[in-house]
């Protein structure tokens, strides 16, 4: 038998395209021969499947899953629209926002548990996909509600949203005013959920760019501050939850429709936690002409 080095692993993984890991399984299985480890991986599906790797996956699902204290929201990629309606892919997705319950979210635990999974799914529906992330919400007593915004089921949907509201009030009534927190969180997109959470990065850089839009203005220094941090109040009107001017009724600020709940809920309510996925978000999508793919394979 062949010793199975780290260079043997490298050399099979740029032969086939396949994770390291897998490539370490096909080599131990083969006995170290490499022909017969690019054939091993081929039998499984893996180097099929690696193949498909570097196509850009910005499409799929989120899925969310919400369970009285806790809720879980994940992203699973894929490279059309078109697979999102896929049932099978679907209850993927819904089986990865149960498995994020039970793991906290941990991705790379949960890539371990799927990742046949996955690698049938890309064999079989014939594109990259990719579980891109995950977030688990909690609270020792109160709800984590939840909104799915465009669902192709209740759970599935192109931006995912949970809110864990930390209260010991009527458990309906904060169900009740977490949904409509979880819309309005899906509508805003909040940075954080108070001015304290907010990235001291994003004050700052915030803070030197009005800063200089101000000194411009030809005031003196102090007029200048007053009118920076003026500034920086209606900056963390449009990205601080709490600030914000809440959806619902287009009146009240969130920070008194929190307040407001816990009246109604019989116990004061705070907001311990959100999560916003969407879509594709941050990915850098490959523009192409489609057209000219189908003239390219069928010159192939």
């Amino acid at each position: 038998m062949a010793e199975i080095t780290a260079a043997l692993v490298k050399e099979l993984r740029e032969k086939s395209g396949a994770g390291m890991m897998d490539c370490k399984k096909a080599l131990t299985e083969t006995a170290g021969d490499l022909e017969a480890a690019v054939d091993w991986l081929r039998k499984k599906g893996l180097s099929a499947a690696a193949k498909k790797a570097g196509r850009v996956a910005a499409e799929g699902l989120v899925g969310v899953v919400s369970s009285g204290t806790e809720g879980a929201v994940v992203e699973v990629n894929a490279e059309t629209d078109f697979v999102g309606r896929n049932e099978t892919f679907q209850k993927f997705v819904d089986r990865v926002g149960r498995l994020a319950l039970a793991n906290d979210g941990n991705v790379a635990k949960m890539s371990t548990e799927v990742q046949g999974e996955l690698t049938q799914l890309i064999a079989t529906i014939g594109e990259n996909m990719s579980l891109r992330r995950a977030k688990k919400l909690s609270v020792g007593k109160g709800v984590v509600a939840s909104y799915v915004h465009t669902p192709v089921t209740p759970s599935l949907g192109k931006i995912g949203v949970l809110v864990a509201l930390e209260s010991a009030g009527d458990p309906a009534k904060l169900a009740a005013f977490g949904k409509q927190l979880a819309m309005h969180v899906a509508a805003t997109n909040p940075q954080s959920v108070s001015v304290a959470e907010l990235d001291p990065a994003a004050i700052e850089r915030e803070r030197a760019v009005l800063s200089e839009q101000a000194a411009g203005s030809g005031k003196t220094p102090e007029i200048v501050a007053k009118m920076v941090e003026g500034r920086l109040r209606k900056f963390y009107q449009d990205v601080v939850l709490l600030e914000q001017t809440f959806v619902i009724d287009g009146e009240t600020k969130v920070a008194k429709a929190v307040e407001a709940a816990g009246k109604d809920a019989g116990a004061p309510v705070k907001v311990a936690g959100i999560a916003r996925f969407q879509l594709g978000e941050g990915i850098e999508k490959k523009e192409s002409d489609f057209a000219a793919e189908v003239a390219a394979q069928l010159k192939a």
